[in-house]
């Protein structure tokens, strides 16, 4: 693998990690309302593991073949974050830090752990680093094989990612062992977000399909 081309993904990766969105919102408001945050990190980072398999599998030249592939996956994501940010604010209200036994409320860890890898396994924008930027950075002179450039490259934005959202969701917790109060406003925070993203990107792909608009605009 080209050192220069993996260095310049290393810089993207991080810069992209340590950008706040839906996965550290995600991280928060599960570390809040969880005795761990772990299982929604792991369920976070296992979606990009997702991803990474599915870019070595192909999944660029499938999105090229079928051209409305991509606007139904992201419809998809769109609603899914749109549900999940409903559900977030709905329990807002009875987020409560507890610095005496670090825990907000107990929940299902698998359900946490499945619903990281929804966020991030259907998130578009995490769909599209993988199929559009990801490639850029693999060689082809290089010694080793294409997919398994890919994979190298998806596996250590999987790292870096666990490191991020473990920081994020680690340190806000700490922040908040001294703020009770505010485990509430993060949890109705991180859902606000999370349904402002998911509209945004359902917009952008039912307003062309909207008779009239192309013409007004």
């Amino acid at each position: 693998m080209n050192p220069q081309l993996f260095l310049a993904f290393m810089i993207v990766a991080v810069s992209l990690a340590c950008t706040p969105g839906v996965d550290w919102a995600y991280s928060i408001s599960a570390g809040l309302k969880q005795r761990s945050f772990v299982p929604a990190v792991a369920g976070l980072c296992s979606g990009y593991v997702i991803h990474t398999l599915l870019m070595v599998a192909g999944l660029a030249t499938l999105l090229a073949g079928v051209p409305g592939l991509l606007g139904w996956l992201t419809i998809a994501g769109a609603a899914y974050l749109l549900w999940l940010g409903v559900a977030t604010i709905r329990s807002w209200r009875g987020a409560s830090f507890s610095a005496g036994d670090g825990v907000v409320q107990s929940g299902n860890q698998l359900r946490t752990f499945l619903q990281g890898v929804g966020t991030s396994g259907i998130n578009p924008k995490g769909l599209l680093f993988f199929v559009a930027l990801v490639p850029q950075f693999v060689s082809p002179e290089a010694a080793l094989p294409v997919p398994i450039q890919s994979g190298l490259l998806g596996l250590t934005f999987v790292a870096l990612a666990a490191v991020v959202y473990t920081a994020v969701a680690l340190t806000s917790r700490k922040l908040l062992a001294s703020r009770p109060g505010a485990a509430g406003v993060v949890t109705l925070v991180s859902g606000i977000i999370m349904i402002g993203l998911g509209t945004v990107l359902l917009s952008e792909q039912l307003v062309p399909l909207i008779p009239g608009i192309q013409a007004v605009s």
